[in-house]
């Protein structure tokens, strides 16, 4: 492969391909161009099998481009993972979710479809919607799920504030709601995906297994249950690459703008 519209930075970056690597690129520095030339460095001149390889982003607009990327380098199309946190996710849970009590056919909940069950939650529990605005238990809600708290650790973690109990309530039913609808929201894709590995170690084995290399853009975006789920994939192989301006990780590093 010609790296050397590269310059030595970049293509220090595409050449180190095993182990875990942080990767600091500020906007426009092309970090995209590393990404996509170490996808397909991977692929035709180590032999890595494309299924191997999972690429995350945070938009699917920038994982359609790099994979549009990778198959021009390499001249033709692969089954390389290319996608956001919640994508890939969606992808695992439809072969896999059933081990965690859903069907394969569950539905995914919209900004409007929350809304209706969160008046059914408010309704069911009397609970005023003046005292307890619909947008503040939603974030408080999000925030949760973020940080991989469950309605009885939420609740629990209240510790006597009435407030956060009552949202608790609110918390717990709608996700009981959601599980009696075979339904999730937008935040359970990711949190119900760490649930699934945490509950069925070996399709976590599965997984860590299938992907020798991961790629994550934008890594000082990610958020504690997004961090969890790469940090479990990883574990295996430790082929981690992220690129961002985030300094928690132990690896190499490279500069490349």
């Amino acid at each position: 492969m010609d790296l050397s519209m590269l310059n030595p930075p970049q293509r220090e970056a595409v050449l180190k391909t095993e182990g875990p690597l942080l990767i600091l690129a500020g906007a426009g520095s092309g970090k995209t161009r590393v990404l996509t030339h170490r996808i397909a460095h991977l692929i035709d001149e180590l032999g890595v099998y494309p299924g191997n390889i999972l690429a995350i982003t945070f938009t699917n607009k920038a994982a359609k481009e790099m994979k549009e990327r990778v198959t021009n380098l390499l001249g033709r199309p692969t089954d390389i993972w290319v996608s956001t946190f919640h994508s890939s996710c969606v992808r695992i849970l439809r072969r896999e979710i059933q081990k965690i009590g859903y069907s394969r056919d569950f539905v995914i909940y919209d900004a409007m479809d929350q809304k209706v069950v969160f008046k059914e939650c408010y309704k069911e529990l009397n609970i005023n919607d003046k005292l307890y605005p619909l947008a503040m238990v939603q974030h408080r809600i999000s925030e949760a799920k973020d940080k991989m708290e469950t309605p009885a650790m939420f609740i629990k973690n209240a510790d006597g504030d009435f407030q956060a109990e009552t949202i608790g309530k609110i918390y717990k039913k709608y996700q009981a709601k959601l599980r009696k609808n075979n339904a999730l929201d937008f935040d359970d894709l990711i949190f119900k995906t760490v649930e699934l590995f945490e509950q069925d170690p070996v399709t976590l084995a599965y997984y860590q297994n299938k992907f020798h290399y991961i790629m994550v853009d934008e890594y000082q975006d990610t958020n504690q249950v997004q961090y969890k789920l790469i940090s479990m994939l990883a574990e295996m192989h430790e082929n981690l690459c992220v690129v961002g301006d985030d300094d928690r990780a132990r690896c190499s590093r490279i500069t490349v703008a």
